[in-house]
Formats: structure tokens, C-alpha cells, sequence
């Protein structure tokens, strides 16, 4: 079991980077973290329990400071934890940096769970062929190892559906007072009722939200959504 610490700032995007985490076969998550500080008491108290965090999804923004000094801060520390970058902080620079800090992924915010499980599922795959035993036989087996964490990503999200729409869609959902209709969804987010219930759909399938009848005078009750 790959053992999952994530570092998010914000309390919404943590709850569904912690779900579409214990959603993966492998791994599971021990603990939420919004700032730098939790952070590293929460890897020195799970490190002191004999059960040392693998992982880290770490946020880049972080309220007391950069996620990538947080990086050097926990190697100093002495955790071993690998690094996957999760953040909306697109700069080249910040990428350059955050490969010469040991981060092994870096996902852009916003994305799906198909996106998230893509890089679990790779850094699964790169932990096992490290943890064979002995030697490599030669530079392709090394290569092979890298390899695995840089193969051309899949298709994210279903056929027909965008990240910037599901983004627009998922921010009505959110800031809706209660439950709200495909139609109003759609209304807000710019799209049609039919392609906001598209992705209203795909949200409840990841978890993320839930499905609920909305019962009127006459007629059949009117489904509904809300943010989970």
C-alpha cells in the first residue's frame, strides 16, 4: 500500500484529491495538509508511527510559503517521500525548478480523476520496477524505469467532454446555494442543459457530486445536483 500525504490549501480541492486517491487500488491516503507546516509534522509523526509517507501531492501555493521550499525542507529533514506537483502554477521556470527538486510528476491544475489515476498508476508501476532486486542489467533497464513516469499521457477525461468546461460546470456546482438543475447549470456555465448534464453527470461518477430528486406540485420530480 502506497501510503499518500496531500498538501492542498484549499479545503475543496484537498477533499478531492484525497477521494480520487483512496479511489485508487494501491494506495491511500494519511492525511490532509493545507499548509507547509502541517506538512512536515504530519511526515515526522507518521515517520515516527514506522509508517513513512511514499507520496506527497503537493500543492505549489502554499500560505506560509512555496511548495518547492517546502521540498528542500523535508529533505533536510530526512523524508524520502517522493514528489508529485499539483498546481496551477504553469511559469517554465517553476517547472525547471521543481525537476531539481525531485519532483517525479507535475499535473496543471484543473483536471479529472482519469488524470490523477493516469499518474498514480504510473508512479505505482515506476515503484515496482525499482523495487526488483539486484542491479540493472544495463542502461535500458534504467531507461525503461524513467520511462514509465513519461510515457504520453491518455485521454483525461471521457469522449466529447473538455477540462475547461467540466471546470466551469464544477465552479456553478460549487457556488450554488443547494441543489441546481441541469438547465440552470447550464445557464450559468454558458453551455446547453443537455451538455451541462454531460458533465454534471461525469461529476457524480467521480464522486464529486450527488444526485438528488427536486419534487414539485405536479410532475415528475426534477433531478437535481449538488457539490458532494
Amino acid at each position: 500500500m502506497i501510503r499518500v500525504l496531500v498538501v492542498e490549501d484549499d479545503p475543496v480541492a484537498a477533499d478531492a484529491h484525497t477521494l480520487y486517491v483512496d479511489r485508487a487500488p494501491g494506495f491511500r491516503t494519511v492525511g490532509t495538509a493545507h499548509t507547509a507546516g502541517q506538512a512536515l509534522r504530519l511526515l515526522d509523526r507518521a515517520r515516527a508511527a514506522g509508517e513513512p509517507v511514499d507520496l506527497v501531492l503537493l500543492d505549489l501555493h502554499l500560505p506560509d510559503g512555496h511548495g518547492l521550499q517546502l521540498t528542500g525542507r523535508l529533505r533536510a529533514a530526512g523524508h524520502g517521500a517522493d514528489i508529485i506537483a499539483v498546481t496551477s502554477a504553469r511559469e517554465l521556470a517553476t517547472v525547471r525548478q521543481a525537476v531539481s527538486a525531485g519532483v517525479v510528476q507535475y499535473l496543471l491544475k484543473p483536471f479529472g480523476a482519469a488524470a490523477l489515476r493516469e499518474r498514480l498508476d504510473r508512479y505505482a508501476r515506476y515503484r515496482e520496477t525499482l523495487a526488483r532486486a539486484g542491479e540493472a542489467t544495463g542502461q535500458a533497464e534504467v531507461d525503461q524505469a524513467f520511462a514509465v513516469l513519461r510515457t504520453a499521457e491518455r485521454s483525461a477525461l471521457p469522449k466529447g467532454l473538455s477540462v475547461p468546461t467540466l471546470d466551469a460546470v464544477a465552479r456553478v456546482l460549487r457556488e450554488a446555494d443547494g441543489s441546481i438543475s441541469a438547465a440552470a447549470a447550464g445557464a450559468a456555465a454558458g453551455v446547453s442543459r443537455i451538455t451541462a448534464r454531460r458533465y454534471l453527470e461525469h461529476l457524480v461518477d467521480t464522486g464529486l457530486a450527488v444526485r438528488e430528486p427536486r419534487y414539485g406540485q405536479v410532475g415528475r420530480p426534477e433531478l437535481c445536483y449538488r457539490a458532494r
